[in-house]
């Protein structure tokens, strides 16, 4: 590695590094926060066994998970101004993938809502609880234990998918790489940085993960 090659890596590294602080986390902890909300909701109405309802989620569930990422900024970004409807890059970036990641997640919640046994729910309906509180208190805590990890792999996968988002010109981590690289013609090199930078952030949560899933295991 020369001389010059290793400056650029040592300068660049402080600029995609900082607009993975300021742009890729804060866009992947909210899209996850609202992610999560979507996919309780989801979840709840489909164990739930209303029938319109869970018509809606199933249909919902379908399209995201039958469309691919990238089309689905597309057309949110893109396609909606023909529509008359124009958002800006992060709001559209933020309500992609909250509704990708809730899609995904309401069948993780789903899954772990079903297998708790269900004579949980008749001892709640006995002490008289009603549906809400049995679930709040008895259901949810215990499916969502189980859904942990695969929770905090989805979020990891989030903080990933968010890289897609320089596709509609937010300026995250990839874009600044793309614009140094193109700038440089040091391609293989910068694209290799961002890469170790995207895995720094992944490790982290990785790491905060096992710690979390160690103190559930305690509980």
């Amino acid at each position: 590695m020369n001389a010059r090659l290793l400056d650029l890596l040592i300068s660049s590294f402080g600029e995609i590094f900082i607009q993975g602080i300021k742009v890729t986390i804060p866009l992947t902890i909210i899209s996850f926060l609202l992610a999560m909300i979507i996919a309780l909701i989801t979840a709840i109405v489909q164990v739930a066994n209303i029938k319109v309802f869970k018509q809606l989620a199933r249909f919902y569930v379908w399209i995201i998970r039958g469309t691919p990422l990238l089309v689905q900024l597309f057309v949110i970004f893109y396609g909606l101004p023909s529509l008359g409807i124009v958002l800006d890059a992060f709001p559209s970036a933020i309500l992609v993938f909250s509704f990708n990641t809730g899609a995904y997640a309401s069948e993780t919640i789903r899954a772990a809502i079903e297998a708790v046994p269900k004579g949980q729910m008749e001892a709640g309906y006995c002490v008289g609880m009603n549906y809400i509180q049995i679930m709040r208190r008895i259901i949810l805590p215990q499916a969502l234990k189980t859904a942990f990890p695969p929770l905090s792999n989805s979020l990891i996968g989030l903080l990933k998918d968010t890289s897609l988002a320089a596709s509609i010109t937010i300026y995250d981590m990839f874009l600044a790489s793309q614009r140094i690289a193109a700038r440089t013609y040091e391609t293989f090199a910068l694209y290799l940085e961002v890469a170790v930078i995207y895995l720094i952030f992944c490790t982290v949560l990785t790491k905060l993960q096992m710690l979390y899933e160690k103190k559930l295991q305690i509980e």
